[in-house]
């Protein structure tokens, strides 16, 4: 037992020499203009990289971020279908159902989904 925890932590500080070489070895010494700027298919930037993102794309990302999450919680809740009483399932489901319509509803009526202001 001894010998394979000492064979094994032998095998463990040669890995981590040779990643350490590696990395030294592997380093560019030399910094070049046109490899540390962003690229733009060939051509210089024209403005700054940190243009301002837009908050409505975020928010339109976030949106889709949540629903397709309900979509993944709503395929146990089917699979449930067959150990579970069927009047408990269908409240459960209505009222999952309702909470994101309820939430499609307020988005729309807080005008998120409108994607020209």
């Amino acid at each position: 037992m001894k010998m394979i925890f000492f064979m094994s932590s032998i095998i463990l500080f040669i890995c981590n020499i040779l990643i350490i070489l590696s990395s030294i070895v592997s380093k560019k010494s030399f910094i070049d203009r046109e490899k540390s700027s962003p690229f733009e298919c060939g051509f210089d930037p024209k403005s700054s990289a940190r243009m301002p993102f837009s908050l409505h794309f975020f928010l339109i990302a976030v949106i889709f971020l949540i629903f397709d999450v309900e979509i993944t919680l709503l395929i146990p809740i089917i699979m449930t279908l067959k150990i579970s009483n069927m009047i408990n399932f269908n409240i459960i489901i209505f009222f999952f159902i309702f909470i994101l319509l309820f939430g499609l509803y307020y988005e729309w009526k807080q005008g998120a989904l409108n994607w020209t202001k």
